[in-house]
């Protein structure tokens, strides 16, 4: 078989139709039969498969490569949409965009130009403009999809750091022809007084894009939260204060609409009124809490309308496979940041032609059609049928927290405002914090262990505890306590077998 034959063309479509049956058939089978959300292997027992892999050597066949594929990924991939996968900020997605997902992947759109994309643009833009309406940013809001929370987050504060730094010039220029200051500082030296105000519960990629724009982690400011784990406003009032007074210039204030690991909603309205009084551009991030715009709880986000800019993720709690992030900004024109101008691409030429183009807007060039999945899902669901998916899964988070604040084995940290719960299993009263941080560790890896259920982890006041994130509308109170059950079961045996000599085991060396 030549190569040429493996290309989709007008002459391969009943090769393309036949082997996407096969592998949808292959995927449809092992969703069918999961038992449980993992297996249980080990890198130690994969690796070597994959690793004696000869990719030198082609099999041709597509059904012999699926049949390869089961054996290095199928069998032992770790399946989100089974009931008692509540581990991490991963949801199960809905048909309408995988769907979307095939039929993106086999006409390969680029979203970077019109000429490249032609319909796909105005969808993503009609979708963009979609998202702004729910989120209330008025007529001149714009955005791009992006690939994820980290990217949108990176991009937004990209924005707000050259906004800032322009409003900065601006105002300096106007104080030296009034004869006020000496001539403008070097824009090295005007970042170098940059700073980044966001809670202490914010998620990593804060820290990490102050890091990328070369403001370094010096640069962001940790507010701290109440027993709720919401940013303190009194406190955030504070830092702005002091910024000011010893000469620092917020460039924005981050707050979040679900953080990763309490789910928690900063005090939006509060947060935005101490940022318009101070002048500062205050960016969301409801990565986590976008799912809101679509639920009978969008008063939760009251006062995301304020933002400058707000970062949602699709493929959190819209029910949307990877990738399928977006950041939106009040002022489109603030993303001429990030625009720039090629020959080969998008001259200005062009732009001055009013010819449609992504590329404009984005920190990347070449992009996928991400945006077709939730189209898809919009025009055969309905924004209520996402909304009613998500108000499903909160509702099971607060009958969960009932049964975790009633269970003498557990300690749940905050009640959950979104899908979240952090707790740990409460070893016997004579147990001190080295034991019980054992445990725990212990519990969570010995139940992914057994593939009967994964949970995640965290760290609480410098203390492990353990996590469900709560995303799939398929599970039930029943699994949620079958679960807790387990990780009982699992501390239960580890106390048994090590009882008091877990600390010393923890804090004796191991042999080199």
């Amino acid at each position: 078989m030549s190569s040429r034959s493996h290309l989709l063309n007008d002459r391969t479509v009943e090769q393309y139709r036949r082997s996407l049956t096969d592998g949808v058939e292959r995927v449809a089978g092992k969703i069918a039969g999961a038992d449980r959300p993992f297996t249980g292997a080990t890198p130690e027992q994969l690796a070597p498969a994959v690793a004696g892999i000869d990719l030198e050597q082609p099999l041709a066949d597509p059904s012999a490569a699926l049949d390869e594929l089961e054996e290095v990924y199928l069998r032992d991939a770790v399946y989100f949409h089974h009931p008692r996968y509540i581990a991490h900020l991963n949801c199960p997605v809905v048909i309408p965009a995988v769907l979307g997902e095939a039929v993106l992947s086999a006409v390969n759109s680029s979203l970077d130009t019109w000429d490249q994309s032609a319909g796909g643009t105005l969808i993503e833009r009609r979708l963009i403009s979609w998202t702004a309406e729910r989120i209330g940013l008025g007529d001149d809001a714009d955005g791009i999809f992006t690939s994820g929370g980290t990217q949108s987050n990176l991009q937004a504060l990209l924005l707000a750091r050259d906004e800032t730094c322009r409003l900065l010039a601006l105002k300096a220029e106007a104080e030296v022809a009034g004869g006020e200051t000496p001539q403008p500082e070097s824009r090295h030296a005007l970042r170098s007084r940059l700073r980044i105000l966001t809670s202490a519960c914010s998620h990593f990629s804060v820290e990490k894009a102050a890091r990328m724009l070369g403001l370094g982690s010096e640069a962001v400011i940790s507010v701290p939260v109440d027993s709720e784990r919401r940013m303190q406003t009194v406190a955030l009032a504070r830092e702005l204060e002091r910024c000011e007074r010893d000469g620092l210039e917020v460039m924005a204030v981050v707050a979040t609409a679900g953080t990763t690991d309490f789910g928690s909603i900063d005090p939006l309205p509060e947060i935005a009124g101490l940022c318009e009084r101070a002048g500062v551009w205050m960016h969301v991030d409801a990565a986590y809490g976008c799912g809101l715009l679509t639920s009978r709880r969008r008063a939760l986000l009251d006062g995301i309308e304020r933002a400058n800019s707000v970062t949602v993720d699709y493929h959190k709690s819209f029910f949307q496979p990877v990738s399928s992030s977006a950041v939106l900004v009040r002022d489109g024109a603030t993303l001429g940041h990030v625009t720039y101008y090629a020959d080969y691409l998008n001259p200005e030429r062009s732009a001055k032609r009013k010819i449609p183009n992504q590329v404009d807007k984005s920190i990347q060039t070449t992009r996928r059609f991400d945006a077709l999945k939730l189209w898809l899902t919009l025009r055969i669901m309905g924004a209520d049928g996402i909304g009613e998916l998500f108000d499903e899964v909160i509702d099971r988070a607060a009958d969960a927290w009932k049964v975790l604040n009633d269970d003498p084995r557990f300690e749940v940290v905050t009640e959950p405002q979104l899908s979240t719960l952090v707790f740990r299993y409460l070893p016997p009263a004579t147990a001190d914090r080295t034991l019980t941080d054992q445990v725990n560790l212990h519990a969570r890896e010995a139940l992914f262990a057994s593939g009967d259920a994964i949970v995640a982890g965290t760290v609480v006041d410098g203390s492990h505890y353990l996590k469900f994130t709560l995303l799939n509308p398929e599970t039930t109170l029943d699994d949620i306590t079958a679960v807790l059950d387990l990780i009982a079961e699992h501390a239960g045996r580890y106390l048994s077998e090590h009882g008091t000599h877990a600390e010393a085991e923890l804090s004796t060396p191991r042999a080199s």
